[in-house]
């Protein structure tokens, strides 16, 4: 938890309650169901909270604000999120029932009632978000079709709505047709030399 207070220092006791619950619920639910490797669990904060919160570090969004997580697996980077914006709405997406099993336990465990979860591929979903968030799901080419019609028009935020990734690697031909794209190296915000290859990418649609 040093680390999130580290990066985060105007986190309230809510926040700050819910944040370290994460470490024992998830430790808890991995005993029954697999969502996260025995031994990443070791860097839990590091690789899964923080990584998660790196989205925070380059928008905060709005109040009101729509956002879907995509192939949220356990429930990253929607429950870390949803933690910090408590007045923002999160849709968290997986095709994997037992992930989103996981996911609404944690949720009822800490009163997340601002995440609802869907058991259902992204495309079949009748949603309009003000942004798409997404670990390493898929490439680019795949995400901006997946988004499709879900990216509303109207923008609450300080940016256009769009997709917001968190990928590594090389990205230069994965992100060759997307002009609009933006990169972000996570060690802009973190020093920890677990994010010297991490990314954020911001594609702006509509």
């Amino acid at each position: 938890m040093n680390l999130i207070t580290n990066y985060f220092s105007n986190l309230n006791n809510s926040q700050l309650s819910k944040l370290e619950s994460l470490y024992s619920l998830y430790s808890d639910w991995n005993t029954k169901i697999n969502v996260i490797s025995r031994k990443d669990m070791d860097y839990f904060y590091l690789h899964h909270v923080l990584h998660s919160l790196a989205i925070a570090k380059y928008l905060q969004f709005k109040s009101g604000s729509k956002v879907m997580d995509v192939g949220t697996g356990g429930g990253f980077p929607g429950i870390p999120l949803a933690i910090l914006f408590p007045d923002v709405n999160f849709y968290l997406v997986d095709s994997i029932g037992k992930k989103i099993k996981v996911i609404n336990g944690i949720k009822e465990e800490l009163s997340l009632d601002n995440v609802h979860t869907f058991n259902d591929r992204m495309e079949k979903l009748d949603l309009a978000v003000d942004f798409v968030v997404c670990r390493a799901v898929a490439p680019m080419e795949t995400l901006v079709h997946w988004v499709g019609d879900k990216i509303a028009e109207k923008h609450l935020n300080d940016k256009k709505n769009g997709l917001l990734c968190l990928k590594g690697g090389d990205l230069g031909a994965e992100l060759k047709a997307y002009k609009k794209a933006k990169v972000v190296s996570l060690n802009t915000y973190f020093s920890e030399s677990f994010f010297e290859t991490k990314k954020l990418v911001y594609l702006p649609i509509n």
